[in-house]
């Protein structure tokens, strides 16, 4: 059978990184996970087995170790970039670098409502993420930013009705139900420099303040309402790409006890459930 290597791509991924600035006052904590994937003239480790063009993947892995250690970085968009531009630099059979980084979230924790300099508690699920990708010839990198995991559930507020009705649908129609998510979001940058970590807690603040105050027809409604609220929030940012689970809570059916449920009880379902995707644009 005739065949040919369309494309290759390699790299390190899951590459965990903890980060401490000692300050002489205050500590700051970055703890992430990097993915490293390149593309260049790597085919003849997968056609003839000569590695003389080979970066080894183990070498990629330190390297993010001794960049971290030799740089200061005030984000992780800022660090993808620099690990972009090292490989992009540093070895001229490579024609695309592409860093992808996910920051595990930790808070202060608060003392006599003062929060403490170096002792901190994790954020639950929630990650802050990015992606850089430069390749050759390009003027600058591509960057997107995002938020990943973000939990939250709101108990009113929310409806859902008028849908398609047919034969398969057994679904009643509700004018106040429980309203939970676990929202993905990636948004792209403009070209030129960015205060990433504004970017970030501007956008952030935007979808909590709109999921918890926006009337909710439909999940798909108030992931647009989201998305132009982020938008709004952050000028650098060109579009938002916005992923949003349907996270079921059912009422449990008490009736057999004797019991009225005021819509009180429920049913946490994690599957199925109905996923919800939207991209949402500058006009």
């Amino acid at each position: 059978m005739a065949s040919t290597l369309h494309h290759n791509a390699y790299g390190k991924s899951a590459i965990r990184l903890t980060k401490v600035l000692r300050g002489p006052h205050r500590h700051e904590l970055a703890e992430l996970s990097v993915d490293i994937l390149l593309e260049g003239n790597f085919a003849e480790s997968y056609l003839r087995g000569d590695n003389r063009q080979v970066i080894a993947t183990d070498s990629m892995k330190n390297t993010v170790y001794v960049l971290a250690k030799e740089n200061n970085f005030e984000s992780i968009e800022d660090f993808a970039i620099l690990l972009c531009r090292h490989f992009r630099s540093t070895y001229s059979q490579v024609e695309t670098a592409m860093v992808s980084i996910s920051q595990t979230r930790w808070d202060r924790i608060q003392v006599k409502d003062q929060p403490h300099p170096h002792a901190f508690v994790a954020g639950g699920s929630e990650r802050r993420t990015c992606q850089a990708r430069i390749e050759a010839n390009a003027a600058s990198a591509a960057l997107t930013g995002g938020i990943a995991g973000l939990q939250v559930l709101k108990t009113t507020d929310s409806e859902f009705s008028d849908f398609v009705s047919d034969r398969y649908r057994t679904l009643k129609d509700t004018r106040d139900r429980i309203f939970a998510t676990s929202v993905d979001a990636d948004w792209s940058y403009a070209a030129g420099k960015a205060d990433f970590g504004a970017c970030f807690v501007s956008i952030r603040a935007a979808l909590l303040t709109t999921f918890a105050t926006h009337h909710s027809l439909a999940v798909q409604q108030t992931l647009l309402a989201m998305g132009e609220a982020a938008l709004s929030a952050c000028p650098a940012i060109q579009s938002i790409d916005l992923k949003m689970p349907n996270q079921h809570r059912i009422p449990f059916n008490l009736e057999p006890f004797g019991i009225k449920n005021d819509n009180e009880i429920f049913v946490p379902f994690d599957e199925p459930f109905g996923m919800i995707t939207g991209v949402v644009t500058r006009a």
